[in-house]
């Protein structure tokens, strides 16, 4: 018997079928959520105690047209704490089409050089490999043109790889942000993965960190084999490389939680910049070997879903369709906000969390937006089209 088309809309939008998935769904990720907020208040705040560590380091700077930023980033470099004998700073010029190499060769200490490689697909990841071969530094740490560290980062971060014996730690990132809707909305959401990338990284979990504040010992990046087998992605520097060490030294890769070792960068400027980074973020999770991973993205996806899914429903059939989005939308808000508040504390953004319940609606449509469109081909990144 062939289906009529109101027999259709109908299988589709069955209410008990549509709630129960939802329900489904809504508890999975709550009890995610509880996980991210359980792990992230059993990390310890590390605070550096005893003498400075006496490990040679070498800072890593791949940096593309960042002439009005790169040199604040410098002078906090210049800045830090550790022994000036036992760090060298390294900045990578990634065919910028600005002043950049030359605000970065007025600093008589910084080593410039210059990637002179074309038709790539990740100049980022070509840019840290050319950094690392002249490294002198048995660490190697990555951050970049636009951030701006604490003055003891460094030796926060040596301190603890050494206390931990770790081969990659990941660190904490904030943004940096004015009172426009869409830097403050960039600041929160940014914070909320943060708290992931430390709750994830906790005991193991998975494993996420982000290449503006990251450290390895350049033994174990040249063990894992570099960036050879996902050199063809445009992103992933970070997050593919701490699964490749991570596979290599088990039980080596730490998530420092510690005001000392925050670096602050700055948000999009544009909300076709904002969406071009999270895209590029979303590309990379077909690229994750560590499938859990994947399981959360899509678990995320899938309750998002939920909302678009929900309101149509509530416009071709109305009644309590209304009601199931309402439950959802307060349900998803009351599950979150512990967790969101236990790290807007630890970075001292509580007061971002005004704006919370008025931007779920935006990150709600970002998020399905940019894990379809992630997957879907090409974006634009420092100018340059990539997929």
């Amino acid at each position: 018997m062939i289906l009529s088309l109101p027999s259709i809309h109908y299988c589709i939008f069955d209410k008990m079928v549509l709630l129960i998935i939802a329900g489904i769904l809504l508890l999975l990720y709550s009890l995610l959520i509880l996980f991210f907020w359980l792990q992230w208040r059993k990390i310890p705040v590390y605070r550096r105690t005893g003498p400075m560590p006496g490990l040679q380091v070498s800072i890593i700077v791949p940096a593309r047209n960042e002439e009005t930023t790169i040199g604040n980033l410098l002078d906090a470099l210049l800045q830090q704490d550790y022994p000036s004998g036992q760090m060298e700073i390294i900045v990578v010029d990634d065919h910028s089409t600005d002043q950049t190499a030359a605000v970065a060769a007025r600093y008589p200490t910084v080593t410039l050089l210059t990637l002179r490689d074309d038709g790539l697909n990740s100049y980022k990841k070509k840019a840290l490999e050319r950094g690392i071969a002249a490294a002198k530094g048995t660490w190697i740490l990555t951050t970049d043109a636009d951030c701006v560290p604490h003055p003891t980062w460094v030796s926060t971060i040596i301190s603890f790889a050494q206390a931990q014996q770790s081969a990659f730690v990941a660190a904490p990132v904030a943004f940096s942000f004015n009172r426009s809707v869409l830097q403050q909305f960039q600041a929160l959401d940014f914070l909320v993965l943060q708290g992931i990338t430390g709750a994830s990284a906790h005991g193991g979990h998975l494993s996420l960190c982000n290449g503006a504040n990251l450290a390895y010992t350049k033994e174990a990046f040249t063990a894992a084999g570099g960036f050879a087998g996902i050199d063809q992605i445009a992103s992933g520097d970070d997050l593919l490389l701490m699964h490749k060490i991570a596979a290599i030294r088990p039980g080596a890769v730490h998530y420092v939680k510690s005001e000392a070792a925050i670096v602050h960068t700055l948000p999009m400027q544009t909300w076709k910049t904002f969406f071009n980074q999270r895209i590029r973020w979303a590309s990379k999770a077909l690229h994750y070997k560590d499938r859990r991973i994947t399981a959360v993205l899509l678990l995320v996806l899938l309750l998002n879903l939920c909302f678009p899914v929900l309101l149509t429903a509530y416009l071709l059939y109305g009644g309590s369709y209304g009601w199931a989005v309402l439950g959802l939308f307060v349900c998803k808000t009351v599950v979150e906000y512990p967790f969101v508040y236990a790290v807007a504390r630890f970075f001292q953004m509580q007061r971002l969390l005004a704006f919370f319940v008025f931007f779920q609606p935006l990150h709600i449509l970002y998020t399905i937006l940019s894990g379809f469109l992630g997957q879907a081909g090409h974006y634009e990144w420092k100018g340059r089209r990539v997929k």
